[in-house]
């Protein structure tokens, strides 16, 4: 029995970790294309981009953990009936109960990491990447110095770069003018130059090589200029509003924090129903990782004589749906007008219905199949479109 429990659990490692890897993939290159194109329009550091989509994995992962275990044991149960595999294993005696021990074993470990994800490890996350949003925006990660462009560095300085090279170290074509009081002026061109730390955070050191200095004031009777070969002409750096404190937002929340704040009669009646709502959207979220397994058994195993996809395809679809109706959900909890224990948890017991219903008639019924009559549908459907296709009709007037 441990020997098929060990190529059992071999059988869902594949599709589940490749699964979570493609899922993964792709929603990260779609948010790439487009924090590429916000950090570029900002003048940010390329760096922070891999930041920001470091910050927003644990997101993608909230969904895509209960789809790769899904797609991981669908398609195992799968392979095993389409080889027959599965005959063999029910006859030697292993019922569908017992061939469920390991897919739970998945279910439990993954059912954990995706808690800590979504109550621990994705408000925090969340947070962190709504911070260097605004940090870009702001200017606190260098955005604000672009080639090429007049940038002010506060209200009392104005700088311009004509050539960055060296990733920053080396700046060329350079121009600055300053007002540090008011009536005075001071304007620098310099062949090139570079930023240098101080000790103070709020000071840095713009070193300057073959440039030209002039400084006007109303008591000079003309501008003083001064050509040199090096300066150094300190900058006070520009202060930046803080960020706000986490919290502000029920994304940014953990669970516990979510808990107290709704049932903290301190808070105001929609404070304490949206957070209610997304403390319950994400318990159910996990919750319904349980019900997984049977799903995908009652889904995997198609009819006799039968290699149709439709249990992956509908697999997708019953995921994907049910975690829309869950948002929705949580939204109407939101505002009040059910209450957010009833909003979330009578669609998990609908869907659990449904779900033991399936399995009950794969497993206990003789010759039942849950989805049979959608083959059937679907089985004609395709045979009518492959004897419209013109090809098919060349064939039989051939014949």
């Amino acid at each position: 029995m441990q020997s098929i429990d060990r190529y059992l659990a071999r059988l869902i490692a594949v599709p589940l970790i490749s699964t979570l890897v493609i899922a993964a993939m792709l929603l990260v290159l779609d948010r790439m294309l487009r924090l590429f194109d916000f950090v570029a329009t900002e003048g940010g550091p390329v760096s922070v981009v891999w930041k920001m989509l470091a910050n927003l994995l644990p997101e993608y992962l909230g969904l895509g953990i209960p789809i790769g275990l899904m797609l991981g044991i669908l398609l195992a149960f799968r392979r095993l009936a389409t080889t027959s595999e599965l005959d063999v294993l029910r006859g030697v005696g292993m019922s569908y109960g017992r061939l469920l021990r390991v897919p739970y074993m998945y279910t439990l470990v993954l059912a954990a990491l995706n808690l800590a994800i979504v109550g621990y490890v994705q408000p925090k996350a969340r947070y962190a990447y709504e911070g260097l949003r605004f940090e870009l925006r702001s200017g606190a990660l260098g955005a604000s110095i672009k080639v090429g462009e007049f940038t002010n560095l506060g209200d009392k300085m104005t700088l311009r770069i004509e050539q960055s090279l060296e990733d920053g170290h080396r700046l060329n074509g350079i121009f600055v003018h300053a007002t540090p009081i008011a009536g005075t002026s001071v304007s620098v061109t310099a062949a090139s130059g570079q930023f240098l730390r101080t000790d103070d955070p709020d000071v840095i050191i713009f070193r300057l090589t073959n440039g030209t200095l002039v400084h006007d004031a109303p008591d000079f009777v003309a501008p003083r200029v001064l050509t040199f070969t090096s300066h150094d002409l300190p900058i006070d750096l520009p202060r930046f509003e803080s960020f706000r404190p986490r919290g502000e937002r029920n994304l940014e929340r953990t669970l516990p924090e979510l808990a107290v704040m709704g049932h903290d009669r301190g808070e105001t009646q929609q404070v304490r129903d949206t957070s209610r709502s997304a403390f319950h959207f994400r318990v159910v979220e996990v919750a319904t990782m349980f019900l997984l397994p049977l799903l995908a058994l009652a889904l995997g195993i198609p009819p006799k004589r039968s290699t149709s996809a439709l249990g992956v395809f509908l697999s997708i679809v019953m995921i994907v749906t049910y975690h829309k109706i869950n948002q929705y959900a949580e939204a109407v909890g939101g505002l009040g007008r059910i209450d957010p224990l009833i909003a979330l948890w009578v669609p998990f017991l609908l869907l659990a219905a449904l779900i033991g219903w399936m399995y009950y008639q794969i497993a206990y019924v003789p010759g039942g199949q849950p989805i049979g009559a959608l083959e059937r549908v679907f089985g004609k459907l395709a045979s009518a479109i492959a004897r419209r296709l013109p090809g098919r009709r060349r064939r039989e007037a051939t014949a």
